[in-house]
């Protein structure tokens, strides 16, 4: 199966479609999918769903979709940063369901095992809980979290091999994994394709049977925060 593609847009060809729930890897800037990012929105596909950590900042990242009215939803635990998405979400553009990173985290990669639903205290009193099933186990009661089972997983990584197999780099290894499992189809870019056999077997972060299409490409080194001590 030819997995590699020369570019974003080439690699998403035949896939986006209006109304699309896409599973988006990263961790604020750290990780982000930024290259299939712009060929969404050089594609114009809209009405979309997007789960992911946070939305980027302005005029970058998920920040770059929101900006053309592309996203109608967002499955999120971090909206700060981003001034276009609170404006979008308080005016009412925006629809908005929050979930802890945590709850976030697993209900991706519950999804990539196939598991529906699961229980959980995180949110339990809270607002988070509302309208969720509850159930107690051994006199604790948990809620019941959905898996988030994604038309669309946008994943980046450090390094890929040509079947796939990707390695991640530090933080960028929270969500990219759990996002990458839970989509029909999985398209990732990374840094670096290397030849199949040499990547250090226990080193693979993602096997490649999750990895649908792959490209390679150039990525900006942003810096979310920049904190800098007196001269």
């Amino acid at each position: 199966m030819k997995k590699i593609y020369k570019t974003a847009s080439d690699a998403l060809d035949g896939v986006l479609e209006d109304g699309m729930t896409i599973a988006a890897g990263g961790f604020g800037l750290c990780g982000i999918p930024e290259l299939l990012i712009q060929a969404i929105r050089e594609d114009g596909a809209k009405d979309l769903t997007f789960a992911s950590n946070n939305a980027g900042v302005d005029g970058f990242g998920l920040g770059i979709l929101l900006e053309s009215r592309q996203v109608k939803k967002m499955i999120s635990s971090y909206v700060g940063e981003n001034a276009e998405f609170m404006r979008q979400y308080l005016s009412g553009e925006l629809e908005l369901e929050f979930a802890p990173q945590g709850t976030l985290a697993e209900r991706m990669r519950s999804a990539g095992c196939g598991i529906p639903g699961f229980y959980t205290k995180t949110g339990v009193g809270t607002v988070i809980a509302d309208g969720k099933e509850h159930k107690e186990f051994n006199g604790e009661t948990y809620i019941l979290e959905e898996g988030i089972f994604a038309d669309l997983s946008i994943v980046k990584a450090w390094k890929a091999d040509e079947t796939g197999n990707l390695v991640f780099r530090k933080t960028a290894r929270n969500f990219n994994p759990p996002a990458a499992m839970c989509g029909k189809i999985c398209i990732a870019e990374v840094e670096e394709i290397v030849p199949t056999g040499s990547l250090d077997p226990d080193s693979i972060h993602l096997p490649g049977i999750y990895v649908h299409r792959l490209i390679q490409g150039e990525h900006e080194k942003r810096i979310e925060q920049r904190t800098v001590s007196a001269a």
